[in-house]
């Protein structure tokens, strides 16, 4: 194994927490607001760190080229869903929570 491949490797396996706290997140933020940001923040940035390492262990140029692509047009799609989910969920659903509003997931 070299050592890109190694590298390719570690990318690969510290994106996989981010995934994980975003589905956490997803599961257990109290609000659709709140699960947005952590599906639309820690997603990103774990799939970057997953395309990453795929790209560092490509084997050419134009694999590694795609693979950012794709990454690109990802965080593209994202954030234009949870842009759209975001303002229906303002027109259309509760408000945001405050600090200082009851948290009525706290008991589960």
């Amino acid at each position: 194994m070299t050592m890109r491949e190694l590298l390719g490797a570690g990318f690969i396996l510290l994106g996989i927490p981010f995934f994980i706290a975003s589905t956490v997140g997803l599961l257990r933020f109290p609000d659709v607001y709140t699960r947005l940001h952590a599906l639309t923040k820690a997603d990103n940035i774990g799939l970057g760190l997953i395309c990453l390492g795929l790209a560092l262990q490509a084997n050419s140029v134009a694999v590694a080229l795609k693979i950012a692509l794709i990454w690109g047009l990802i965080l593209l799609a994202s954030s234009t869903g949870a842009t759209l989910i975001a303002t229906s969920a303002i027109r259309h659903g509760p408000a945001p929570l405050r600090r200082n509003d009851e948290d009525t997931h706290a008991g589960r």
